[in-house]
């Protein structure tokens, strides 16, 4: 079963730097972001829902986010969801709005989202080297099924070797891109 597959490996490594990029968009930089409550989960009809299922999420300002709770009983669940979120905001409800103001990010703030970057970037990279070891093994054993020369395996390995090195290169980018952005520099 085990057969070199470069389009897998590719399609592989993309996804690890897309999950990346997910990951860091719910970070708080001192701009509201409606993919901030993406993670939230509400508890409401007797089972645990996406914010958004509830709820419309918009940005009218840029330090406000809004959340259009649609059906009025609702409001209280997604207030409690929202404040023991750990994402220090403040909600305010307005009727079935509920309203979050974002507050400065202090310095040590800032420096802990930062260096939570660095762990999601960690954690792709990491996930690029699984499919680097997992797409050399195949090669590997390809070739000892004679199914690849030697000469076949080691250029694959570099094209395995070339792909792993340019996911990374994107990763240590959108997380340096992020580190920035929260640090305001």
């Amino acid at each position: 079963m085990a057969k070199y597959d470069k389009a897998d490996l590719e399609r592989r490594m993309a996804g690890a730097v897309e999950a990346l990029k997910h990951d860091l968009s719910g970070l708080r930089t001192g701009r509201a972001n409606t993919a901030l409550l993406d993670p939230i989960t509400v508890e409401v009809y007797g089972s645990h829902m996406p914010l958004t299922s509830v709820a419309t999420v918009s940005a009218p300002e840029p330090r406000m986010l809004s959340v259009q709770v649609w059906d009025k009983s609702n409001v209280g669940p997604v207030d409690k969801a929202i404040r023991s979120a750990g994402l220090g905001l403040n909600p305010i409800v307005d009727g079935q709005n509920v309203r979050l103001p974002i507050p400065d990010l202090t310095e040590e703030r800032r420096k802990e989202l930062a260096k939570l970057a660095g762990q999601y970037a960690e954690k792709a990279r990491v996930a690029a080297r699984n499919v680097r070891r997992d797409g050399m093994d195949n090669l590997k054993t390809d070739e000892k099924k004679s199914e690849i020369s030697e000469d076949e395996r080691k250029r694959a390995e570099t094209e395995v070797q070339k792909l792993t090195d340019a996911t990374i290169a994107d990763i240590d980018a959108a997380a340096a891109a992020k580190e920035k952005e929260i640090l305001g520099k």
